[in-house]
């Protein structure tokens, strides 16, 4: 027979691998078009990082192992950050990589703010999950808190420096790359 945990992650498990595959879909278009394609570095960082978190969500999806009872509100709930992740999957990229040369940097400046309030949400909806299913405290979410606000602050202050863009991209790759190394021992499944 199977377990709650097992029923409802099922269908988590196929959102995230929905958003994995318009990620991957995504990188096999740039690789297959490349000749049209003029590639922007942060906007590759960007696309690294919603893979990451895809395969992250997956991940610490197992905490729920011991979770109960499972109620729909909650669950609901549970699905908003994998639903929120697929729409960053599939913003990411251009639609159609049809036709004429496709600049990536001119597509990431015209659809950062999206993609910003986009990240805005899901960091916040991390932060509740943290707090409200997980039990964390509001002192360990130092990091969502911080995506909120710096990320809100250059949303409406409507930044377009391409300078401050590759910075944050720049930087939000080094705190995954960090967090992978520092964490590597507590992402553990039992």
């Amino acid at each position: 027979m199977i377990s709650s945990f097992e029923y409802v992650t099922v269908l988590i498990s196929i959102v995230l691998g929905l958003g994995i595959t318009q990620v991957l879909t995504g990188i096999a278009k740039l690789i297959q078009k490349r000749n049209k394609v003029i590639i922007y570095w942060p906007h590759l960082l960007w696309v690294t990082f919603i893979l990451f978190l895809h395969i992250q969500e997956w991940w610490v999806m197992y905490e729920l192992k011991s979770f109960i009872p499972w109620r729909l509100p909650v669950f609901l709930f549970i699905m908003l950050y994998p639903i929120n992740l697929y729409v960053m999957a599939k913003v990411i990229f251009p639609e159609s990589m049809r036709g004429q040369k496709i600049d990536m940097k001119k597509f990431y400046f015209e659809n950062y703010k999206g993609f910003f309030a986009l990240l805005i949400s899901s960091a916040s909806l991390s932060l509740a999950y943290n707090i409200s299913i997980l039990k964390y405290s509001l002192s360990e979410q130092v990091l969502q808190l911080l995506i909120i606000v710096c990320f809100s602050f250059i949303l409406f202050k409507n930044y377009s420096n391409e300078v401050l863009h590759k910075g944050i991209a720049l930087i939000v790759i080094v705190i995954m790359c960090g967090a992978i190394v520092v964490e590597w021992n507590t992402w553990l499944i039992n």
